[in-house]
């Protein structure tokens, strides 16, 4: 088998088998394929495309290339979930504890962030003393234990996955569907679950601008999680503006425990339904969405929820008194209003310029190795649709001092914000949902 056949078997439409894309794979992980036939296989891809059962083939390759977690010795379903990023997305802080209360065992491996604000591994690290690097057995144990452990991402989960990811960043191949697709999914099957729940970010703000590329890459995951025996499922939701109000990595800890206490913000609390009915149903505790829905919602108004919150941070070395008093959290020393310069309504907000934003000012990183500052961010205090009075505050800023570069990003903020002088008509959050058995449009 030589690579530079499959290249031209691909660049001239062909499919390739199993062994055809293992063979490619084990050879760029290894070395022998050398980046400038990787690179015009990738270039091939892009503009032929992949099969279902090659890009479920090309997937199980980069999920073998490392690390296989063996989740066995937890007991029951373990369902996963995976967000394709957002600014303000801090659902896996309210989907852990909330579906783990409801009986689904929940073995989590996550990432810190790059750009923007910080990952969940950062926002965990924001509450003092809470550990993220757990030994696999203690991992397991206490998942088995409390039903609940979020841990760093092993670093040899998918190594074919992250060479490839670094060569597709610099030949201008990142956007392929099922390059994309397996890259995630890859991810996801070697950290072990038995089945996959797909939040799919779509809008401005998300890396899929458009519903129609949003739904041909959930649909993609979906064929390759059916592929390989995973059972998964993707729900479509709107990142035309941020998740919730809290941008910033303590912030974004507060709002999560006040959503798991029942008063968040009404966008983060029905997602955070939605995805984990799903899981729910996965999970094999309910038969429906109805019922899984009605579930969860009883899960928070009992305290629940909370209560699982709360031990999963005390069981992982972290502060468990945040939960009653929020201030222990790392606080700013100073806050900075943003005011709207002219009265109307807010038809939209640049949500990926706020995520910048509260990048700028330390909540996240632009290079591998910034340091994040965890009380730093921005809390937005107007949303698309709501009324504006001119000198009006629309956000607040939270920074260590004021300054001229401070200044830079609270105009940046403004900028973000598009102010008319007339209601915009009502987007929905939830677009459509996305299993083996197709798309269901919820509009």
């Amino acid at each position: 088998m030589r690579s530079v056949d499959l290249i031209q078997k691909k660049r001239d439409g062909g499919e390739l088998t199993a062994s055809e894309l293992t063979f490619l794979i084990d050879g760029y992980s290894r070395g022998d394929i050398p980046d400038y036939q990787m690179s015009a296989w990738a270039m091939a891809v892009f503009f032929r495309g992949m099969t279902p059962k090659e890009t479920a083939a090309l997937t199980l390759a980069m999920a073998n290339s490392g690390d296989q977690v063996d989740l066995g010795p937890i007991s029951g379903i373990k369902v996963d979930k995976h967000s394709t990023g957002g600014v303000g997305d801090k659902t896996t802080l309210i989907l852990a504890p909330l579906v783990a209360s409801a009986g689904i065992p929940v073995a989590k491996m996550s990432g810190r962030g790059l750009g923007h604000t910080g990952g969940t591994i950062d926002k965990l690290e924001s509450i003092e003393g809470f550990r993220t690097e757990l030994s696999r057995e203690k991992f397991m144990n206490q998942v088995n234990e409390i039903g609940l452990s979020v841990i760093g991402q092993s670093g040899n989960l998918a190594p074919a996955d992250k060479k490839l990811y670094a060569l597709r960043d610099v030949t201008a191949t990142v956007e392929s569907i099922p390059l994309i697709a397996s890259s995630v999914m890859s991810k996801k099957i070697a950290a072990g679950a038995d089945a996959i729940v797909l939040d799919v970010k779509t809008g401005s703000g998300a890396f899929m601008k458009t519903l129609e590329d949003s739904e041909k890459l959930a649909q993609a995951m979906v064929n390759i999680g059916t592929e390989v025996g995973r059972n998964t499922a993707a729900v479509i939701s709107d990142m035309d503006q941020p998740l919730g109000f809290a941008i910033g990595n303590a912030l974004e800890v507060q709002e999560s425990i006040e959503t798991l206490k029942g008063h968040g913000p009404e966008d983060l609390t029905e997602l955070c339904l939605t995805l984990g009915a799903h899981m729910v149903v996965l999970g094999g505790k309910a038969d429906t969405i109805a019922e899984a829905r009605k579930l969860l919602e009883e899960r928070i108004s009992s305290g629940a929820a909370l209560a699982k919150f709360k031990s999963f941070v005390s069981a992982q070395g972290g502060d468990p008194s945040i939960v009653d008093a929020p201030d222990r959290l790392p606080q700013a020393p100073v806050v900075i209003e943003v005011k709207a310069s002219i009265a109307g309504f807010v038809n939209a907000i640049e949500a990926e310029q706020l995520g910048l934003a509260a990048m700028l000012l330390g909540a996240g990183r632009a290079t591998k190795d910034a340091v994040i500052d965890y009380a730093v961010g921005v809390m937005l205090c107007k949303k698309v649709g709501d009324a504006v009075a001119a000198g009006e505050t629309i956000a607040l800023l939270h920074v260590r001092e004021e300054n001229g570069a401070t200044a830079e990003v609270s105009e940046r903020v403004r900028q973000a914000y598009n102010i008319q002088d007339y209601k915009p008509e009502h987007r929905a959050l939830l677009l459509s949902v996305i299993t083996a058995a197709g798309i269901e449009r919820y509009t």
